[in-house]
């Protein structure tokens, strides 16, 4: 039995899929149901603040608020209320750490980010989650 379940979401077409997963087994279990959108700020530790970099994460952060605002929408539809997080840092550790901070008992995200580059600059975000979780994980495959 699920309470609480965290979807990750990153605006790719797997994540939606992810997060309409969610939607059942929050509707199944009456579980609460949370989604994090992680802007990976990680990548940008080593260069200087200027503003190219003020630019290049408003645009993150704008891109974060839209798929947050898109899975709202389809909650609605379905008559299932979302919680929504916005957060900042390595992408696997702030999931889990989200879902420490909400008493998640249930961890669903998609197999893979938005473009395979993804996998090539940061690892498999659902490989480190699954490794690291302390509660179960569902990934939706593509």
């Amino acid at each position: 039995m699920y309470n609480t379940i965290l979807v990750a979401i990153d605006g790719s077409i797997v994540s939606e899929k992810a997060f309409e997963v969610a939607v059942e087994q929050a509707q199944a279990w009456k579980a609460k149901l949370h989604a994090v959108y992680v802007v990976e700020s990680g990548l940008f530790t080593d260069i200087p603040a200027d503003s190219k970099l003020e630019i290049m994460y408003s645009l993150l952060e704008q891109e974060g608020n839209a798929a947050l605002d898109k899975i709202k929408e389809i909650a609605q539809k379905k008559n299932t209320e979302v919680i929504t997080h916005f957060e900042q840092g390595h992408a696997g550790d702030t999931i889990l750490s989200t879902a420490d901070k909400i008493g998640a008992d249930l961890i669903i995200m998609g197999s893979h980010g938005k473009s395979n580059i993804d996998r090539i600059l940061i690892g498999s975000v659902s490989s480190f989650v699954v490794e690291h979780s302390k509660v179960s994980v569902l990934v939706v495959r593509s």
